[in-house]
């Protein structure tokens, strides 16, 4: 089947059902090899901008949306299958988007639309994509090792008391401050944390300073969606430069992390399960004391299509040692 995947996570979900799309979204990196495809999305956004800079540019661009479509590159492709998303029309293309493109074409696609705001959601979509392309046994494979992985860690936190957990914040977004909603309340959980700041399935939105310096994190990981560890280093000091950002506990006490939020706590796909296993370490890491060396998982989890699983250190870091990294990013290279 021909399939054109508008944003990474479905790309990385067709590729876990041992498939290939023959078009991708101009962001789609993972598997490697889905760099070379032909792209047929592009932003409006300069991705390489500062984070204030980059929020200022998606309210520029409301009236006429972030993000256009190569049509031409889309008819060519002759797409069967279209997946796209709904749930953020700033994240990555979305469906209303995708509908004017098919409106344009001599052909009609069919387009699945993806709407994840937890890991169930996610797993669903998962099977979802499997029937559409005929890999429903695939699909199914793959759900139950993701959802063993889970339960590994699940197991390991499932009798922590409660005033043994960490109050976390996860920031997925430093200027405006937004705290991580969607799935992120179960992963912290389930890693062994508390995360009274959202609920499961609510977005992510801004937040007033003062709720957070009120709620005072014990734990504190800093991972902006579409930001790997170089640009949040880049970025660092909109929360570092912040009255009271030396008097939250988690900052006293040393426990505040970066994530590459890029690739994982914001983009909804198999690899939210390495996100889970990043996590536990870092919220419980007496616990989870063997998984610096790796996931805690089988070697063969994704089969072909996640061989290299990667270290805890390639996904997070502690907060500190940002400043050791580039303090400039240049993402151009990921636009059409």
């Amino acid at each position: 089947m021909r399939i054109v995947t508008t944003l990474p996570s479905a790309t990385e979900t067709v590729a876990a059902l041992g498939l290939e799309p023959v078009g991708v979204s101009h962001e789609c990196d993972y598997p490697p090899t889905v760099s070379s495809l032909p792209s047929v999305t592009r932003s409006r956004i300069d991705a390489s901008a500062s984070s204030a800079e980059i929020d200022s540019q998606v309210l520029e661009t409301a009236d006429d949306g972030v993000y256009d479509v190569d049509v031409e590159t889309l008819e060519a492709l002759e797409p069967e299958l279209i997946v796209t998303q709904g749930m953020c029309d700033v994240c990555a293309v979305d469906e209303a988007v995708i509908a004017d493109a098919v409106e344009q074409l001599s052909t009609e696609p069919e387009v699945l639309t993806t709407d994840p705001h937890s890991v169930a959601d996610v797993l669903d979509d998962l099977e979802r994509i499997g029937r559409a392309v005929g890999r429903e046994q695939r699909a199914r494979e793959v759900r139950t090792r993701l959802e063993a992985r889970i339960d590994r860690v699940r197991k390991r936190t499932a009798d922590i008391a409660f005033e043994e957990r960490p109050r976390v914040a996860i920031f997925d977004w430093t200027e405006p401050a937004m705290i991580a909603g969607h799935w992120t309340a179960e992963l912290v959980e389930w890693a062994g944390g508390e995360y009274d700041l959202a609920t499961v399935g609510e977005r992510s939105r801004p937040r007033e300073w003062t709720e957070i310096l009120e709620y005072d994190p014990e734990l504190v990981i800093v991972a902006p969606c579409g930001f790997g560890l170089d640009q949040t280093a880049a970025n660092r000091t909109d929360l570092t430069d912040r009255a009271g950002w030396d008097d939250l506990t988690a900052v006293r006490e040393g426990r505040v992390w970066a994530m590459d939020g890029h690739h994982y706590l914001n983009r909804p796909g198999p690899r939210l399960v390495e996100t889970l296993e990043a996590l536990a370490p870092i919220v419980q890491p007496a616990l989870f004391d063997d998984r610096a060396a790796g996931p805690i998982t089988d070697a063969d989890a994704f089969d072909d299509f996640d061989t290299q699983l990667p270290s805890l250190e390639s996904v997070a870091v502690p907060f500190e040692t940002l400043s050791e990294r580039p303090t400039s990013v240049d993402r151009s290279t990921a636009e059409p």
